[in-house]
């Protein structure tokens, strides 16, 4: 891998014509993601401990996964029932690494579910010790017209709703040292004008990341978020068009879109002791686009 961070990862102009419906399947892409299948080097900063990762079949919940196991833990995914053959790929790269790994499908927009989640977790490893808030749905606007009822509150359920529920079914069960890391994004501060309630549920998440910080610091549980900017995941070609997608990155400094792996280590350092003075941050991952 080169030092030269404009090249550490495909640059545009990409295949524009790769559209797929939702949720989206890693092996449709081109190119293929990097989630650090083949470069994450753990150091043991997460030996024995257990992570619940929402969004954990693909993309950055994908990099993270095997950079949590390779750091030393047991991992539980959950995902969309249609998500499973990512699920199965996950798993197996968790399990290469020596760890365990729960896969656990079903819908976090449903209360129950997350709260099911959290008790099969348990159940399985006998302790959770982090809560990666990770799974995110993403509709996109021209007009004001264009969003459904059901469009806005989908999302608010997937984003901000689901992530309060699993906290809340989580935090009885974490110790001191626990840590929850919620992806935000950084939209959170741009907000395009065709991601009104995308952008709108990230900047949610970054308030309730700040509030949860507070609330949760005197039981020693710390709390951060990390903000992606553009990233080459199955959530791009879902929403983008083939023009959008030939140019995905462009706009960063950098001039190219991230790959799951470069976002891994921000949510290693968030989960570890190495992060230990960090709660209530904001950490961007955004190839140089400012958060203002």
């Amino acid at each position: 891998m080169t030092d030269d961070p404009r090249e550490a990862g495909p640059r545009p102009p990409f295949p524009g014509d790769q559209q797929q419906e939702r949720p989206g399947l890693t092996s449709k892409m081109t190119p293929r993601p990097d989630h650090g299948e083949e470069s994450y080097v753990g150091k043991g900063l997460l030996t024995d401990q257990v992570a619940l990762i929402t969004g954990g079949d693909s993309g950055i919940g994908r990099a993270v996964a095997i950079a949590y196991a390779r750091e030393g833990a047991d991992v539980a995914i959950s995902y969309l029932d249609v998500e499973q053959e990512d699920a199965e790929d996950t798993k197996a790269w968790v399990e290469k690494a020596g760890r365990r790994c729960l896969l656990l499908p079903g819908d976090i927009r449903d209360e129950a579910q997350c709260r099911t989640l959290v008790e099969r977790t348990l159940a399985a490893f006998g302790r959770l010790d982090i809560l990666v808030n990770n799974a995110a749905a993403q509709v996109v606007n021209e007009g004001l017209e264009d969003l459904t009822a059901a469009d806005i509150e989908g999302s608010f359920r997937a984003n901000v709703f689901a992530m309060y529920y699993l906290a809340q079914a989580a935090v009885p069960h974490m110790k001191p040292g626990g840590a929850i890391v919620n992806s935000t994004s950084v939209q959170a501060k741009v907000a395009g004008p065709n991601m009104l309630i995308y952008a709108a549920t990230k900047g949610a998440i970054a308030s309730l990341t700040i509030g949860l910080s507070n609330l949760l610091a005197p039981q020693g549980i710390r709390v951060n978020c990390v903000a992606p900017g553009p990233v080459w995941t199955p959530i791009q070609p879902i929403v983008k068009s083939p023009e959008q997608m030939e140019e995905l990155g462009s706009q960063t400094p950098l001039g190219r879109a991230g790959q799951p792996a470069e976002l891994a280590p921000a949510y290693v350092l968030l989960a570890s002791r190495e992060g230990s003075f960090m709660s209530g941050a904001l950490v961007p991952v955004t190839g140089g686009m400012p958060m203002l």
